[in-house]
């Protein structure tokens, strides 16, 4: 983990209320895991006062170093608005690489990518470092829902790296008209993955587990939660544990990757 200042490289806005963010930063984030995350706070004066967390995107490589990081955020408020602003060499100060990241088993060889939203972000993530792994990742499925088509982020990213994908509006104005958790049902009724991991809205990380429990997929999620250190000093990341009563963990050290029989959601 290291705090330091860092440049940003571009600023692109993707979507209506959607931008990725490139943040130049030392090599040592090469060894960042998909699903952990940074602390960023701008410069801009005091306000915000505290970090926002973020989760890495990706990595931004050039002949073979790595020299930055992707962020994939939303504007929602008046931290997101500030970093919106941000532009090509303008510095902003991240905390990380923190938290933990997802654990894919030697022997997994079909993954099912589960997203809602800008749960999307982490995923993707881990796709690319399959990828870089030379994980055959043609036998995966990617399962992406939003509530209208502007919410259905990286399906490409997911195409060109050869995962079929499937997409749910709660609007229908793209892909199916239902709960991305719909279509992920109907297809473990026909065939179970080796894995399944997920990140979004925790009301379709509680269907996941529902769902995954079910038919006895093991499944990891990424919980998204605000957090105002990173560090496990505000315990304000709290989530309830499953093993035994009155145990919490905490997304910022234990998670926010979590095998799915770990907590309660």
């Amino acid at each position: 983990m290291f705090q330091q200042q860092v440049e940003v490289l571009f600023n692109r806005q993707i979507g209506p209320a959607y931008y990725k963010i490139g943040l130049a930063c030392p090599e040592y984030f090469a060894m960042a895991k998909a699903g952990q995350f940074i602390m960023l706070r701008t410069t801009h004066r005091t306000q915000p006062l505290l970090r926002r967390p973020f989760s890495i995107h990706n990595l931004i490589d050039n002949d073979g170093a790595t020299e930055g990081l992707e962020v994939l955020y939303k504007v929602v408020g008046q931290g997101t608005e500030i970093l919106a602003r941000q532009k090509t060499g303008d510095i902003v100060d991240i905390l990380g690489p923190l938290g933990s990241g997802f654990l894919i088993p030697r022997q997994a060889e079909r993954i099912f990518f589960v997203a809602g939203g800008i749960g999307v972000a982490p995923l993707v993530f881990l796709a690319e470092q399959l990828r870089r792994r030379d994980f055959d990742l043609s036998g995966c499925r990617a399962f992406i829902g939003g509530r209208n088509k502007e919410d259905l982020l990286c399906v490409d990213d997911f195409q060109g790296l050869g995962v079929s994908v499937q997409t749910t509006t709660d609007d229908g104005s793209a892909g199916d008209q239902c709960l991305i958790t719909h279509p992920l049902e109907t297809v473990l009724e026909e065939t179970d993955p080796d894995l399944i991991v997920a990140c979004g809205p925790m009301d379709m990380l509680a269907c996941t587990i529902g769902i995954t429990e079910a038919h006895g997929v093991p499944c990891q999620i990424s919980i998204e939660t605000a957090m105002a250190c990173g560090m496990g000093a505000c315990l304000g990341c709290a989530v309830e544990g499953r093993d035994q009563p009155d145990r919490f963990l905490h997304a910022c050290l234990d998670g926010p990757v979590f095998d799915a029989a770990e907590i309660k959601l």
